[in-house]
């Protein structure tokens, strides 16, 4: 049975919780391989809302193993939170796994996340200020804390003390605020022990025994591929591997396991935070697609910057992910615009690129070269299958996938978890 992993193709805010979701029933496992609770899911299920920020999606599907894997930073009063909370509404929640391996986000990285960005001052990088880009350092620097530090109190008071030598006359010196208390930081980190034991596992082992049982594996990527901190558009990006190659370095399976790579594309275009965004409108159909798409981030309540389909990333996404299939979301919130642009290519000082640009200048000064498609009027939410579509809309979502680079297997006509058209299987066959 395959590993698929799933992964955002723009900025984020694509769907993902939604494909997640729809793939709920055919799987058994599913594993978020990167970030923290810097960004979120929305999956609507029998007309109640569920906003996920740090847990799998897959929490919601009966049956379902979700694991938090070693590639993700975790606010466990956030995790415990959210669990707390999905527990009062009925959700079964016990079946969560969480590696031994992925790092704590310790409250020292929230205040200097927050405070760092309000010293860069018109340079910041928009973050969401949770601590994700400090602890994601620490990690890097091996001054991190790991799950499996918190059994220990020694160990954890030790590497609490030595991650706050530093990091306390960069509070008081540099941001003048106040030091950090070691041991309250220490005692706070132990008070989550025993809850937080009876979850961990060897993430690399559960996953390979599950493989080799033939089990479905779903790996779910948090943030998308434009915000990669290698392949995005570094600086403004996240502090970690967006990208299928990161389901394997965030989860410890093997990269020769990965059998599908599904990526979820808007019918449009969003953004949250600072960085270049080529198809980015300033106009009436912004604010279009911002009301009718509710383009609020689901973690930050922060309105998202829209604009138009950018065929460019989405042929770029498809060639870092190595993507067999697209989920298109959102394709109801065009209904009624009397045309559609698709970008096709840059301008970028004249010349035509019709791949991304290598520089990171040409793209930031990139002009869109748009090809327009005629819109359609009539409401497409209950549409199940293709033919039910408009010819207008047929005729959209086939040029996105010629332009895509690869087939565009589900279409989501609406929030709810029914509203979709699906064309192929997205474990691999055809519907």
């Amino acid at each position: 049975m395959p590993a698929i992993v799933l992964v955002g193709a723009q900025w984020g805010d694509e769907g993902k919780g939604k494909a997640t979701d729809l793939l709920g029933s055919k799987v058994d496992y599913v594993v978020k391989f990167n970030g923290g609770n810097n960004a979120g899911h929305t999956v609507v299920i029998g007309g109640e809302k569920y906003a996920l920020h740090l847990l799998p999606s897959g929490i919601l599907t009966p049956g379902v193993t979700p694991i938090i894997g070693n590639g993700v930073v975790v606010d466990l009063a956030v995790m415990f939170n959210e669990l707390t909370a999905l527990k009062a509404r009925g959700v079964d929640v016990s079946r969560l796994m969480i590696s031994a391996n992925a790092h704590v986000i310790p409250s020292y990285n929230i205040a200097i996340d927050k405070v760092r960005e309000r010293f860069l001052g018109k340079r910041k990088l928009g973050t969401t200020g949770r601590g994700i880009g400090p602890t994601y350092a620490d990690k890097m620097n091996r001054v991190g804390i790991r799950v499996q530090d918190l059994f220990d109190p020694s160990i954890l008071a030790q590497k609490v003390e030595s991650a706050l030598e530093e990091k306390n006359h960069q509070l008081v010196k540099v941001f003048n605020r106040r030091a950090v208390d070691p041991e309250q930081v220490t005692q706070e980190l132990l008070s989550y022990a025993d809850r937080l034991r009876p979850m961990v596992v060897d993430c690399s082992l559960e996953i390979t025994n599950a493989l080799d049982a033939g089990k479905t594996v779903l790996f779910e990527a948090g943030q998308a591929t434009m915000l990669d901190v290698d392949y995005g558009t570094y600086p403004y990006v996240t502090s970690s591997s967006c990208v299928a190659a990161g389901a394997a370095t965030g989860s410890g399976m093997a990269p020769t396991r990965i059998d599908r790579v599904v990526a979820v594309h808007k019918a449009y275009t969003t953004r949250v935070g600072e960085g270049p965004f080529p198809t980015e409108l300033h106009d009436d159909k912004g604010e279009f697609l911002r009301d009718a798409g509710f383009e609020f981030g689901t973690t930050t309540g922060r309105p998202r910057r829209c604009g138009w389909a950018d065929t460019v990333v989405a042929r770029y996404a498809t060639r870092i992910n190595g993507v067999t299939d697209y989920v298109l979301t959102k394709l109801d919130v065009l209904t009624g615009l009397a045309y559609v642009p698709i970008c096709v290519a840059y301008d970028v000082a004249g010349q035509r690129h019709d791949e991304m640009p290598v520089s990171q200048s040409d793209f930031h000064h990139a002009t869109p070269i748009y090809e327009e498609m005629p819109g359609w009027t009539q409401d497409i939410r209950t549409a199940r299958t293709f033919a039910d579509l408009p010819q207008a809309a047929q005729d959209y979502v086939l040029r996105l996938e010629e332009l895509m680079g690869a087939r565009i297997s589900v279409i989501g006509v609406g929030p709810g978890r029914e509203e979709v058209i699906v064309r192929h299987d997205l474990t691999g066959g055809d519907a």
